[in-house]
């Protein structure tokens, strides 16, 4: 049939299956051991044929999208970079571009990326573009003032960074409505009080971080996986703090946990909360052990997921 799939071309439901599939992944198991199957996906579908209409496009946008987000939580960012270049083209090339499609969430991980490699007037720079585009989703333009606010803080502009991060609070605590994209349900109040108390951390507010941090990481129901980033980040805020009782206690929680976590974002932070504790000043004996058993931990990690 003319128009119809030809022999060896991935359909849009194919393509859409290999997204899902990532995504439950990810949640479960976390980048380390998605990564893999990610590039896996990425060439399954770019030796598929043409992508000949909007409806692959878009499929193909959200693939190559997830795809970059593992990427970039796997700390390979340049692969994260060409993928999400890839995922961009696809959701600009076609009629059905808008607020509430994929490329909102390629700029918004675009945007974090950004800043998590110090690079903080970028970032602000992707998500003033989103917030000055007119109608946005309500969940949208939240994850927008969140990106804004975590690089106004690494700016060190606190006043504008505290204003755009009370805008995403007052934005989370509407109802989601049918203009909301689906893409959108992992950024919940968890998530919210993760970035507010990492960009207390950068304003150097650090009572007020661990406090952010602790709520975060201690939050009722399963998050994704990635979300052991926040327990990992109150170990470094607290070791920064130069409060070793606590420090021991989040670390001490976070070494029995190495083996299973599969944000390597996150593992590389407990190195540097580890590498804290070890060059601090008058740190507890028992402090200094936990800090050495947990970077003896990240040295070996299991090479399997978890069950």
């Amino acid at each position: 049939m003319e128009g119809g799939p030809v022999e060896g071309e991935v359909s849009v439901a194919e393509v859409k299956a290999l997204a899902e599939g990532l995504v439950a992944l990810d949640v479960a198991a976390g980048a380390r051991w998605a990564v893999g199957a990610a590039l896996e996906a990425v060439r399954t579908v770019d030796g598929g044929g043409p992508v000949r209409d909007d409806a692959g496009r878009a499929a193909h946008a959200e693939l190559f999208q997830v795809a970059a987000w593992i990427a970039f939580d796997a700390e390979r960012h340049g692969l994260s970079r060409r993928l999400h270049r890839r995922a961009l083209e696809l959701a600009r090339g076609g009629r059905g571009a808008g607020p509430a499609t994929v490329e909102p969430l390629v700029l918004a991980v675009l945007a974090m990326q950004e800043e998590h490699l110090g690079r903080p007037a970028r970032s602000l720079r992707i998500a003033s573009s989103v917030l000055a585009r007119e109608d946005l989703p309500g969940r949208v333009a939240a994850i927008f003032q969140v990106r804004a606010g975590r690089a106004l803080a690494r700016l060190g502009r606190g006043p504008e960074a505290g204003r755009a991060l009370r805008t995403a609070a007052e934005l989370l605590a509407d109802p989601p409505t049918d203009r909301d994209p689906s893409w959108a349900w992992w950024f919940d109040r968890p998530e919210l009080e993760g970035h507010q108390g990492l960009a207390r951390a950068a304003l150097g507010d650090l009572d007020a971080a661990a406090a952010l941090l602790h709520g975060a990481a201690h939050a009722d129901g399963d998050g994704p996986a990635y979300r052991v980033l926040f327990a990992a980040e109150l170990a470094r805020v607290l070791a920064l703090a130069g409060d070793w009782r606590e420090t021991d206690t989040a670390m001490g929680a976070l070494m029995d946990a190495v083996p299973a976590v599969g944000s390597v974002r996150a593992l590389r932070v407990m190195g540097r909360a580890a590498r804290l504790v070890e060059g601090g000043r008058r740190v507890p004996r028992r402090t200094r052990d936990t800090a050495r058993h947990l970077a003896r931990a990240l040295r070996n990690p299991v090479a399997a997921p978890p069950r």
